[in-house]
């Protein structure tokens, strides 16, 4: 599935290039994508832009250290450091609000940006995000996979066909080669093999960088305003779907919604079954039943 009719844009943020794209009219609506190997905003929401793009400006940026994006980031706090190049992002759009919708990596900088700054976002929908309860359990053998991709015998076509078939999708025969083939180039970079944006927290600071990440301790999260729509695939073997409630349970406006034969990647997966409830949850009326 491909997106037609994409205005394609860059913004500089701190001196850093962030590549953007977009479509549509209306309440801004930003996409942020996860943190695999060779993601990109559009490739990551190839099945979702157009149809959210009907009711509302969507845009969708390629977070630092991926796609045509300034390659780098900042270990000792990388939710902290992407929430903060967003925010420039909707600066030098001159966007003072906008919707924020977030898959794994993504999410959890959704979630980070509306707990440093509530006032600029707006709804929050968060799918299997990152950064829940991850100082309780031991890394899931998805999270494993995403993090050595680049150590050992370092990348290949087998390590990242393995883990978008075995890990992100319930069902691997469903991914086509050719997307296998563009996350792969993508992610042999020589910019990113040098400098991988996601990388386990190591080094004299890997501690606090752990609990820093580990966004259900933060205490600001009992009292975040904003309606949160969290979206799960009970089979997620990258995050625990356990995770699910574990947020649920601490956010005051937030509601549910867990699938079956569904793993890490919701949007694509069960694509018309996500843009239909986007479309609901982010509409001017939609209150959820606990608010």
């Amino acid at each position: 599935m491909t997106v037609t009719e994409l205005t394609e844009n860059t913004a500089v943020v701190a001196g850093k290039t962030i590549f953007f794209a977009e479509k549509g009219h209306g309440s801004p609506v930003v996409l942020l994508h996860g943190g695999g190997p060779g993601a990109s905003g559009v490739s990551n929401y190839s099945r979702n832009i157009d149809a959210l793009a009907q009711s509302y400006r969507v845009i969708v940026p390629d977070m630092p250290g991926y796609g045509r994006s300034a390659k780098g980031a900042d270990y000792d706090d990388p939710f902290g450091y992407l929430a903060d190049m967003i925010r420039g992002l909707l600066d030098e759009l001159n966007i003072q609000t906008a919707h924020l919708i977030g898959n794994s990596y993504g999410g959890a900088t959704a979630l980070r940006l509306a707990l440093d700054t509530p006032h600029r976002a707006g709804k929050l929908v968060l799918m299997g995000p990152a950064g829940i309860g991850t100082t309780r359990y031991l890394p899931t053998k998805g999270l494993q996979s995403l993090l050595s991709y680049y150590s050992g015998t370092g990348a290949s076509r087998e390590k990242l066909a393995t883990f978008v078939r075995s890990y992100l999708v319930y069902h691997g025969t469903a991914v086509p080669d050719d997307l296998i083939d563009s996350r792969y180039q993508a992610s042999i970079d020589p910019e990113v093999v040098a400098n991988p944006p996601l990388q386990r927290p190591s080094g004299p600071m890997a501690l606090r960088t752990a609990w820093r990440m580990d966004l259900t301790r933060d205490k600001r999260l009992k009292q975040l305003p904003n309606p949160t729509l969290v979206l799960w695939g009970r089979d997620d073997k990258v995050n625990r779907p356990s995770g699910a409630t574990l947020l649920v349970n601490l956010m005051p406006n937030a509601g549910l919604v867990m699938t079956p034969r569904t793993g890490h990647w919701m949007q694509w997966e069960r694509a018309e079954l996500f843009n239909q409830l986007v479309t609901e949850f982010l509409s001017p009326n939609y209150k959820l039943a606990n608010s």
